[in-house]
């Protein structure tokens, strides 16, 4: 067996934005893109988790009025969730149904133009299986830093035991690819569970991080069962920090409160779909909040982000949450809205194509159906939306430079958006 010929080094050029070490084809087409910009303080408002999706935008109506944007529609996916670009010309796609696929041109795509060539795409094999229902399925898959050499991917996904109680999982495993055969995962090693496995289908978050200094973050939801996010024996409404070979580092900072709070590295949290490391090391997520008060915080080591005690949402019920200000011994978040924008994923942008974007978290919102844009220097705020008329899913940067996003659902398009020369 062989590493497959395809792995080869990233490109330090525009670099790709899981950050620190985060189906027809479509036609080269470029599409003007309506965007809208707006400002927005400490409660800014835009759009929510939604027990019942909105309907999709009309096409008629998503003729594209702005000029300063191009979107290039690359692929079309069936539920995709995560992708990643392992270097500079070979994308990873997963989908909730439980399906990876590989996207490789044939060429770098650093320095490409207003549009790409069609990419082979192939489906990976050998991908465990899934319990796809409601929010669950295949999850966040992410490139280690030596995978040009090793291969090494991490991937999440849940299943259900033989109760039908269901967690998520995250494992590492290699990409390989023998002569005349498709690329499929081999080695694959669990190294973390959502504990307790819980009924419902909701909540699981599992998304991942590689940070600059070689640790694993993961989110893990509170699988909306609320009280779990402050309970130091159950890893929901955590986020974790494991070694990348999945062992627990002695310097997390509730060791000394059992087996499993040795994991944790903040608690008080309720669905997180996105996180992001800064040029300066500092780690951000942001999470859904209940009806309104969507969050984006700045994790700190050990802190306890208050959830299910205070937020500044209300429950679906209407009864009242108390806000943070209630209870200040909890940190409050960075930047929240109400009404919610939905966040699926986001990245902090550090290439050239967008450089008044440098620097900033972009976020993909659902319900909002656009990229968020917030300065995370001086005063947080919003500082932009591009209005996309669909509900993304994902975003990413690519090697070119460009914003990548995932639409959700059926149907889903794999978008790149330039500037307009």
């Amino acid at each position: 067996m062989t590493i497959s010929p395809f792995l080869r080094p990233q490109a330090s050029a525009g670099s790709p934005a899981h950050g620190p070490t985060r189906c027809r084809l479509g036609l080269a087409a470029c599409l003007m893109l309506q965007t809208a910009c707006s400002d927005a303080s400490s409660s800014a408002s835009s759009a929510s988790e939604a027990t019942t999706p909105p309907a999709k935008a009309d096409p008629t109506n998503a003729v594209p009025k702005d000029t300063r944007f191009t979107v290039q529609s690359i692929k079309t996916f069936d539920e995709p969730w995560a992708m990643t670009f392992v270097n500079d010309d070979t994308l990873l796609v997963t989908t909730q149904p439980g399906k990876m696929y590989r996207l490789h041109w044939p060429q770098s795509l650093i320095g490409a133009g207003a549009s790409v060539a069609q990419p082979e795409i192939v489906e990976i094999g050998n991908v465990p299986d899934v319990v796809f229902e409601g929010q669950g399925g295949l999850g966040d898959v992410i490139a280690a830093p030596d995978f040009s050499d090793t291969g090494l991917i991490y991937l999440s996904w849940v299943e259900a035991d033989d109760k039908g109680l269901s967690g998520a999982v995250v494992a590492h495993a290699r990409l390989v690819e023998e002569a005349g055969q498709a690329p499929r995962l081999a080695d694959i090693t669990r190294i973390w569970e959502q504990t307790p496995k819980v009924s419902g289908a909701g909540h699981f978050s599992h998304k991942l991080l590689l940070s600059e200094d070689g640790h694993l973050f993961i989110t893990s939801g509170d699988r909306q069962k609320f009280d779990p996010a402050q309970d130091m024996e159950k890893s929901l409404g955590k986020i974790i920090r494991l070694r990348s070979d999945g062992s627990v580092p002695a310097d997390n900072p509730f060791s000394a409160q059992g087996e499993l709070a040795r994991q944790f590295w903040s608690i008080g949290h309720r669905n997180l779909l996105g996180i992001a490391q800064d040029a300066d090391g500092v780690l951000w997520t942001h999470e859904m909040g209940p009806k309104g008060g969507d969050e984006l915080n700045r994790i700190e080591r050990g802190e306890n982000y208050g959830w299910p005690i205070v937020s500044n949402g209300d429950h679906y019920s209407g009864e009242a949450i108390p806000d943070h200000p209630a209870r200040p011994e909890f940190n409050a978040p960075e930047l929240w809205w109400t009404p919610v924008i939905s966040p699926g994923s986001m990245i902090i942008y550090s290439g050239d194509r967008f450089p008044d974007w440098q620097g900033q978290a972009i976020i993909s919102g659902l319900s909002s159906e656009a990229l968020i844009r917030v300065t995370l220097e001086d005063k947080i705020a919003e500082v932009g939306r591009v209005d996309m008329g669909k509900r993304m899913r994902e975003v990413e940067e690519g090697p070119d430079g460009a914003i990548w996003a995932l639409e959700d659902g059926a149907n889903a398009d794999l978008l790149r958006l330039l500037p307009k020369q």
